[in-house]
């Protein structure tokens, strides 16, 4: 039977949404190994919208996630809120700020952050029936509420950022943009991508790597 995997977009674009490049990169890289897929993102509101020609705040305007993920996905996403593991092999969560202030609040609470409640339910499925996660840029900050202590990952190597996700519980090994990190115990894989990359070939080695390991675990 073929694979299937689920992917969880947090709205469109990297300030405030899904890294439109990580998101991309990602399906293409399921395509290319045959996998269907599926995109899910949470039928909310953003925390905010940023003008990304100047990265200055667009006050008194304001985005539905689920709305802006559809730009991605080219119109084919659904509510996370509707989203069952049961039905999939795997889920991959590219990055951008989205995951860290959609997703999460890590962007605004750091080590204290929480989890939005639709994508922590439908993640934790995966972990308990034993199905890989693949976590890319800034989503592996969330490694700790999904899986719990001692879950072993990685954004690369900014001493702050990985000072905050060790704080919240988890182990934090730093990682070479194109390269992963494979917490076997948990089947959690996670990537730097454009935490590190400064060129999109950059991106695509980590997140290729990430993929094909995801799909090879599940």
């Amino acid at each position: 039977m073929s694979k299937k995997v689920a992917v969880v977009l947090a709205g469109c674009g990297v300030y405030d949404g899904s890294e439109i490049h990580e998101a991309v990169l990602t399906l293409l890289a399921l395509d290319r190994r045959d996998i269907s897929y599926q995109c899910f993102a949470p039928n909310i509101n953003q925390l905010h919208v940023i003008n990304h020609l100047t990265g200055a705040e667009a006050t008194g305007e304001s985005r539905n996630v689920l709305i802006e993920a559809a730009r991605i996905a080219r119109g084919n996403v659904q509510d996370l809120a509707q989203a069952r593991a049961e039905d999939f092999d795997a889920l991959i969560v590219p990055g951008g700020f989205g995951a860290a202030k959609n997703l999460s609040d890590f962007a605004v609470k750091g080590s204290a952050l929480t989890v939005q409640p639709d994508f922590l339910k439908f993640a934790q499925a995966f972990h308990r029936a034993g199905k890989p996660i693949g976590l890319i840029c800034i989503a592996p900050a969330m490694s700790a509420k999904i899986f719990g202590e001692g879950v072993e990952c990685t954004i690369g190597n900014d001493v702050e950022t990985a000072a905050a996700i060790e704080a919240t519980g988890a182990k934090h090994v730093a990682c070479a943009v194109q390269k992963i990190v494979v917490d076997k115990r948990n089947k959690l894989v996670t990537t730097p991508a454009y935490m590190l990359a400064q060129r999109i070939s950059e991106a695509a080695d980590g997140i290729n790597d990430c993929v094909n390991t995801v799909i090879d675990m599940a």
